[in-house]
């Protein structure tokens, strides 16, 4: 008889087998049909995933001039699990050229990066030329988990526009968690044109899929490359800069600190936009990118920081073309108006020479009279004021429509719709501004004084000077300054609500600053052009900025330019003559006055500065 107790038991047993078995048959269901992650898995252990990268589009000047291009360069990839006992990894630090050591250095740093993985691949080295990996490319097979990953480098065709066109360099954290495109090992765009445009310029990736076998060699396309993607390469970019210009500019500010800066009127391109001391843009790529950029931060010059975009003078005597519009806007200033001069006895502003009593308008533009424009500002201000003026509230109100008048010139500000990303505001002080120092019944037009004449608090910077100078060109308004030619920019028009009679006064006093006045040395031969010369104050026991605005043709402009030159005396020695030989190159697609091309350009005002 069988026993009934491990009868029973049997059915126990069989019952448990059997949902045993479900249960396997239900996950192995689950995993293979429901969840594909499994299958993803092995599959991703078997598919090596190649990023393409695009070449970065090319950048041209207005003219069609090449002037950045890409070359190729590789990347030298490893995948550590791959890396077995077996690696020979003598034969590899023989063919890269390595010790033993720098493999091992390079190996802790590679694991010591963000984002490592064991399984993928992982840049070992990075920016190698052709020659530099041919024979790695020969013995490839002798190296598993070993790669190499083709990218393009930056190339320059001419050594100019540092600033402008910006330098591209490895992704930081920042820009790792800010747009997902990028990872570890990433370049893009660090600074200027480069950095303004790079979603355009960088172009869309692309990705290769290789199988491989349980040892780690390459077998062949994945899936007949079914998942592969091309890389799409980056647009073409073309600039406002007329190349020709830009380096005569740079060329003549050698050996000195400062900028200039050249813009056409009509549109508000920038034509020029230089800045010294410089760098040869070539400096900031490849392999020596990090301490070639250390030596540039630490140079005492400081050759990274765009003077022509945001250092900040005072501009002097440039000013009073503005200061003329304004009071014969809004103020009692007219044509006909004199004003005395005393010349350097005249109080409580001093004149440089002697203009004799009374000096007309166009005399004191021409011949830069301080006094005229103090008694011009004077009046502006206090015109409305009466000894019952509770509070000076008329003198404040005054002050404020000035100061909005001169700011729709685009000064003391940045501009917001510009592509420049580098910018400095400048500085058109306010009523509170005064007020923290002198209380709001404290100050009044004697106070500040040298605001008539681009002293005291006035800052502009050169890129806002020469859109003054094209402000005025154009009879009241401007496009914003730009560098980018392929997008029009002629709807980012602004007006300055001063009327267009006012503009032919100031016109006509700048072509008299270039026949008899100051700027008379550098007039054009058989263009009239129109300027002014000016030297703002520099700081205690240093020499005086020289400063120069120009435009040309004057009755109708097709360049504007403002030069700047630090510690360099009177704006008529230095500024003048690199203005009104740029306006020459621009209009005439050459240099006649080649004795004065070669004294500015050989002439060295600053020793610190290193020409590069």
């Amino acid at each position: 008889m069988i026993n009934d107790r491990y009868y029973k038991r049997r059915f126990v047993i069989t019952a448990i087998a059997i949902a045993v078995v479900v249960v396997y048959i239900i996950r192995l269901f689950v995993l293979q049909v429901v969840d594909s992650s499994t299958i993803d898995k092995a599959e991703s252990n078997a598919v090596v995933r190649q990023t393409v990268y695009p070449p970065r589009g090319l950048i041209y000047d207005r003219n069609g001039e090449l002037l950045v291009f890409n070359q190729p360069i590789y990347d030298v990839t490893m995948i550590m699990r791959e890396q077995s006992d077996g690696f020979d990894t003598l034969g590899f630090c023989q063919v890269m050229q390595l010790t033993e050591e720098q493999y091992k250095e390079r190996v802790t740093e590679m694991r010591k990066t963000r984002g490592y993985s064991y399984y993928t691949p992982q840049v070992f080295l990075s920016q190698l030329r052709k020659e530099d990996i041919a024979v790695l490319q020969e013995s490839l097979y002798r190296f598993p988990g070993i790669g190499i990953r083709k990218r393009t480098l930056r190339d320059y065709r001419y050594a100019t526009a540092a600033q402008v066109l910006g330098s591209v360099g490895e992704v930081s954290q920042k820009d790792l968690d800010r747009d997902n495109y990028y990872a570890p090992g990433d370049y893009a765009g660090r600074d200027g044109i480069e950095k303004t445009y790079e979603t355009v310029l960088r172009g869309e990736k692309g990705v290769t899929c290789l199988m491989r076998d349980a040892h780690g060699r390459i077998q062949g396309s994945y899936k007949d490359g079914e998942l592969d993607r091309d890389a799409k390469a980056g647009e073409d970019l073309t600039l406002t800069l007329d190349i020709r210009l830009q380096l005569l500019a740079e060329e003549l500010l050698q050996g000195k600190i400062g900028s200039a800066v050249a813009i056409e009127p009509e549109t508000g391109e920038i034509l020029a936009l230089a800045s010294n001391p410089t760098w040869n843009p070539s400096l900031l790529v490849g392999r020596q990118r990090s301490k070639n950029y250390q030596e540039l931060a630490a140079d005492p010059t400081r050759p990274l920081y765009n003077r022509a975009t945001q250092a900040q003078y005072p501009p002097g005597s440039t000013f009073k073309t503005l200061q003329t519009l304004v009071c014969m806007q809004d103020g009692p200033l007219k044509s006909t108006t004199l004003y005395p001069c005393s010349g350097p006895g005249s109080t409580p502003i001093k004149c440089t020479h002697h203009h004799g009593s009374p000096v007309t308008l166009g005399g004191a533009l021409e011949q830069s009279c301080n006094p005229y424009f103090w008694y011009a500002f004077r009046d502006f201000l206090e015109q409305d004021s009466h000894p019952y003026d509770n509070g000076n509230q008329n003198f404040r109100r005054r002050f404020e429509q000035w100061r909005e008048d001169v700011m729709r010139f685009g000064i003391g500000q940045r501009f917001a719709d510009s592509d420049l990303s580098e910018q400095s505001p400048g500085s058109i002080p306010s009523t509170k501004f005064y007020d923290r120092y002198y209380g709001k019944t404290g100050w009044k037009a004697l106070t500040i004084r040298s605001l008539s004449i681009g002293q005291g608090e006035v800052l502009l910077t050169p890129l806002q000077l020469c859109n003054m100078a094209a402000t005025i060109a154009n009879n009241g308004w401007y496009i914003t300054p730009h560098l980018n030619k392929t997008d029009s920019m002629l709807t980012h028009r602004h007006e300055t609500g001063i009327d267009e009679r006012y503009f032919h006064i100031v016109k006509d006093g700048m072509a008299r600053v270039m026949t008899n006045g100051t700027g008379r040395w550098y007039a054009l031969d058989s263009i009239a052009s129109g300027g002014k010369t000016g030297t703002a104050q520099a700081g205690k026991g240093r020499k005086d900025h020289a400063i120069f605005i120009g435009i040309a043709p004057i009755d109708n402009p097709k360049i504007a330019v403002a030069v700047i030159v630090e510690n360099a005396g009177f704006g008529a020695t230095w500024a003048a003559p690199v203005a009104s030989l740029m306006m020459e190159q621009y209009l005439t697609g050459g240099i006649r006055r080649k004795e004065l091309k070669t004294h500015i350009s050989s002439s060295v005002l600053n020793t610190d500065v290193k020409k590069r």
